[in-house]
């Protein structure tokens, strides 16, 4: 038996009194990892880590949330701006060298919003009625911002109501199975199934005058549970805010697609905002089913499926009228400044080589769970960080901590300061984002398949509030008797993989709605996203605020205790590691899965002879080989990295394409985007798929070609390296 070292013995007596030292810690300490994956010396890892575990705070987590949290904030405001400084100051106590960067994005407040109903005779409603439950004082603040859509255009329409249920093709196409024409009406529909902005795209695509987009207490309402104040779900006033930008077009500001809006970029290099394919056309606003309700109760026509039955008490039907509507909205639109506030610390030995970590800090209203649960973690994240920073310690990478604003109007401050950075990021090894930090105790998380594994082992060394480590947790709750998550939990409702190689807890994919999208679809940027869900009905309303979340979310903090060690020890770990810790076995064999689903896909629709998939299939399996060959030199590395890390930070570069995908330039990755018809949920080998969707036989097949190629290209990448 070898004796101990003395970074050992340091880490043992460190982890012995690390209890004693996190009070407000009831799990204990940290496990040590005897084998830290893409470190020489685990031992002096451990030791390093055990000393940042040992720092993040729930009550500073705590105070920095009632901080955040004390007046409405949305992007672009005053409010938002004292946000960005708060943020800005900690990272600088912290020992970051940090700056705010300024870019002037094209945006819209609510001037005028009103939806009011005129006909049936004698039914009055008018909307959208202020958000109040009794007992929440935070309501009555005057900055509440009215309900509205982020990146609707003004307009006054009056017209008869068709109900659409989640507006999806399917739920349109039904409308037309049933002979209801939406052209010229009004569109009301339930938020769920997808993005709110393709519920907008397809009912102009249909040809409807306006959207209505309500959130019915099926999905987030009564019918989960108590609402608010008694339990945590959406009450009758709620009101769900959002964006309706075509983000699944392109992200960020909708005048500079792939490029950085600083404030001295001249207007000739804009796009004018009536040509920007990101902006809708037709008038969209959101209204609680409060006021949905006599809409909903004075439709007529043909009773509607019944899968579209809401929970309302009465039975739906999809109209068209008696039920008529007049929509009034003016919207003021303006060229406005938005904030992201960057902390750096300097690599020693690889500066060029930035590992970013991110949350954005602008909220609808309030934003106690988004996004500022991310920040109070962030922050304590820089915490400890700082506090090895005073040690004497400092990354062999350089580590950057980001505040993104505009991430609600449609991932601009984070797409703007990426496009601004892309020469910069194309040596970035990996881009690490929390937006939902926590509405409460369920650990999630989303990754590209090389980083997965990573995520697994950085949860097994951070401890629990249930006791035990975050992994051990997360293994109980995916077990089968744990049963389904609720889809309206909204950190979890994108976790699942598209396709689960193995039996390790599921890491997710990644779609959109939330900053990682410009690094990782845009840019290549290996990417991961975390979070820590419960039941949580107050999304994007007032009512997600400092007291909704000490009640519901996390009462003492021990949660946001967790997500900031484990979004800071992601960070410290990428920074500091001597071989870069990723696993291209994984993401081969998900690759493999992908091309397969798809070949069975074309198969049901055009016939097995239509595709020939045996090339991509050929180039699948390579790039798994590839990827388990080079997994056995990052666990035997040589002397000089050098080779070996260049091989494998360049592997998920190549699946980018320089055309993008169809119709979507902007995006670049052949294996994930956010879904044309979905939004937030990822589509796997987007091209290839969106293509069979359609019944698009030469997409299909020009997308496979490109498919093959990039997976060619990726193996070669990880080849090269001998």
């Amino acid at each position: 038996m070898k004796l101990l070292s003395a970074a050992i013995l340091s880490s043992v007596v460190i982890i012995s009194g690390m209890s004693a030292r996190l009070g407000h810690d009831p799990a204990g300490a940290a496990a040590i990892n005897p084998n830290i994956f893409g470190f020489r010396d685990s031992a002096a890892e451990n030791a390093l880590e055990t000393r940042f575990l040992a720092v993040p705070d729930p009550k500073l987590a705590e105070d920095h949330l009632r901080t955040l949290t004390q007046v409405p904030h949305m992007a672009g405001t005053p409010e938002d701006k004292a946000t960005a400084d708060y943020v800005a100051q900690k990272f600088r106590d912290a020992g970051l060298d940090t700056q705010i960067e300024e870019y002037k994005v094209w945006m819209n407040y609510p001037e005028e919003i009103s939806v009011d109903m005129t006909a049936p005779p004698g039914v009055t409603m008018h909307g959208p009625t202020r958000e109040h439950v009794d007992g929440d004082a935070y309501d009555n603040d005057p900055r509440v911002v009215m309900p509205f859509s982020g990146m609707s255009p003004s307009g006054d329409v009056e017209a008869d109501i068709v109900y659409a249920n989640y507006g999806r093709p399917e739920d349109f196409d039904k409308l037309k199975s049933m002979n209801i024409d939406v052209r010229g009406k009004i569109v009301l529909v339930r938020y769920g199934q997808n993005f709110r902005g393709v519920k907008v795209f397809v009912a102009q695509q249909r040809g409807a005058a306006g959207v209505i987009i309500y959130s019915d207490p099926a999905d987030d309402g009564w019918r989960r549970g108590d609402k608010y104040p008694q339990g945590p779900w959406r009450p009758d006033t709620g009101v769900q805010r959002g964006s309706v930008g075509y983000m699944f077009e392109f992200a960020g500001d909708p005048t500079t697609p792939g490029i950085a809006s600083t404030p001295s970029l001249p207007d000739s290099q804009r796009t004018p905002p009536e040509q920007s394919a990101q902006l809708p056309k037709i008038p969209v606003t959101p209204l609680s089913y409060h006021d949905a309700w006599p809409i909903l109760q004075h439709l007529q026509g043909p009773d509607t499926p019944r899968d579209w039955q809401g929970s309302l008490p009465f039975t739906y039907h999809v109209g068209p009228g008696p039920a008529r509507v007049k929509m009034h909205l003016k919207q003021d639109y303006q060229f406005r400044t938005l904030w992201d506030v960057i902390g750096r610390i300097p690599g020693t030995q690889l500066p060029e080589e930035w590992v970013v970590a991110g949350n954005h800090r602008d909220a609808w209203v309030y934003g106690a769970v988004d996004p500022n649960s991310g920040t109070a973690a962030m922050l304590e994240s820089v915490h400890g960080i700082g506090e090895l920073l005073k040690s004497g310690w400092k990354p062999k990478r350089t580590l950057i901590f980001a505040s993104w604003d505009g991430e609600e109007e449609g991932l601009i401050g984070s797409t703007e300061w990426a496009e601004q950075h892309q020469a910069q990021l194309a040596k970035s090894p990996a881009y690490f984002n929390v937006d939902v930090a926590v509405s409460g105790p369920k650990f999630g998380a989303s990754a590209v398949p090389s980083l997965k594994q990573f995520i697994r082992d950085v949860s097994k060394v951070v401890p629990s509030p249930k006791g035990g480590t975050v992994y051990e947790a997360w293994e109980k709750r995916e077990e089968p008797s744990h049963g389904t998550q609720s889809p309206n939990e909204q950190v979890d409702n994108r976790r699942m993989p598209k396709a689960q190689v193995n039996q390790d807890v599921p890491v997710g994919d990644l779609g959109s709605g939330s900053d990682y999208t410009a690094f990782l679809q845009h840019l290549g940027v290996p990417s991961a996203d975390i979070g820590s869900s419960g039941a949580y009905g107050v999304y994007h309303s007032t009512f997600d605020d400092f007291a909704w979340f000490k009640k519901f979310a996390d009462p003492d903090f021990t949660y946001e205790q967790e997500m900031a060690r484990v979004f800071g020890l992601e960070a410290l770990r990428m920074a500091d590691a001597d071989v870069l810790p990723y696993d291209y076995d994984e993401y081969g064999r998900e690759a493999i899965a992908y091309v397969d689903a798809a070949r069975q896909r074309a198969q049901d629709k055009f016939g097995g002879q239509a595709i020939d998939f045996d090339a991509a299939t050929k180039a699948a399996k390579r790039f798994e080989d590839a990827g388990l060959k080079i997994l056995s030199r990052q666990k035997n590395p040589p002397k000089d990295l050098t080779r070996l890390n260049h091989a494998l930070l360049s592997a998920e570069r190549a699946l980018l394409v320089d055309q993008g995908l169809p119709h979507r330039p902007w995006y670049k990755h052949v294996i994930y985007a956010p879904g044309e018809y979905t939004g937030y949920a990822a589509v796997v080998i987007p091209g290839v798929n969106e293509a069979l969707d359609k019944g698009d036989l030469e997409t299909a097949k020009q997308q496979l070609s490109q498919l093959t190629d990039a997976l060619n290209r990726a193996a070669k990448q990880l080849e090269e390296y001998r």
